[in-house]
């Protein structure tokens, strides 16, 4: 379980403007902050998107909150024939991400764009996946946005969100807590500035438990079928499909 949620800053609020400040320096913080196995993390969860992808077919894949674009690649790799969209309200981190994805060689397949997560502007049933990975906490509305997610996702395919959390329990959790309260914030003041990672703190610790999250899919129209715990808790992965309400077009975002 994680810790009780806390207020976030209204001035550091996980907007596009607050990550286009830190977008030069946001991979390397990443590296840093989650000791290398964000890489890890996102290839588990390209992996987990294989159940939904179509055999007749280029599978149709989309990244929300794709920031410089790990997932999208991560997910063109683990399918080579697949087409990957990935949207972000951050100009600069889709800048950065499109020069990875050229220097990946996977420009004939991988897009990013700028694009909001409460309003994805695809046609229902665009694709066979979503996907988002460290990007649901900083969503305003997450109801709004997994409802997105869930009604451009086709039935029978795969909708999964990547989140970081704090373990309270367990052989991690007091080293986890010391990382992600002491050394985060530190390790942002150092090369990106303070107050946007003492804001990454604040919403590590504010996002809701597995079992209260996995609530939110649900009344947000999505099935949930599997809570995996990565690195002893450190990370989530949820797995959920569009709900049979959706599936059958009578919800809507």
């Amino acid at each position: 379980m994680m810790a009780l949620a806390e207020p976030l800053a209204a001035r550091s609020d996980g907007s596009g403007a607050m990550f286009d400040r830190i977008a030069a320096r946001y991979d390397l913080l990443n590296r840093l902050n989650s000791l290398g196995f964000d890489r890890t993390w996102r290839r588990v969860t390209a992996e987990a998107l294989a159940p939904a992808a179509a055999a007749d077919r280029p599978p149709r894949m989309l990244d929300v909150a794709s920031g410089t674009g790990d997932l999208a690649i991560a997910i063109a790799r683990r399918f080579p024939s697949a087409v990957v969209r990935g949207v972000d309200t951050s100009t600069a981190m889709t800048e950065i991400g499109r020069g990875k994805v050229e220097r990946a060689g996977l420009a004939d397949r991988v897009t990013l764009a700028s694009g909001d997560a409460h309003d994805l502007g695809f046609p229902d049933r665009s694709f066979d996946a979503a996907a988002i990975a460290f990007g649901i906490r900083n969503v305003p509305d997450r109801v709004r946005a997994l409802r997105e997610m869930a009604r451009v996702t086709r039935p029978g395919g795969r909708v999964a969100v990547l989140e970081l959390s704090e373990p309270t329990s367990g052989p991690l959790a007091v080293l986890a807590r010391f990382h992600i309260r002491i050394l985060v914030p530190l390790l942002g003041a150092l090369l990106a500035g303070g107050v946007e990672y003492r804001y990454l703190r604040r919403s590590i610790r504010a996002f809701p438990p597995p079992d209260e999250f996995a609530r939110t899919m649900t009344v947000a129209g999505l099935e949930p079928v599997e809570t995996r715990p990565l690195t002893f808790g450190v990370c989530n992965l949820f797995l959920a499909r569009p709900g049979a309400k959706l599936a059958a077009g009578t919800a809507g975002p």
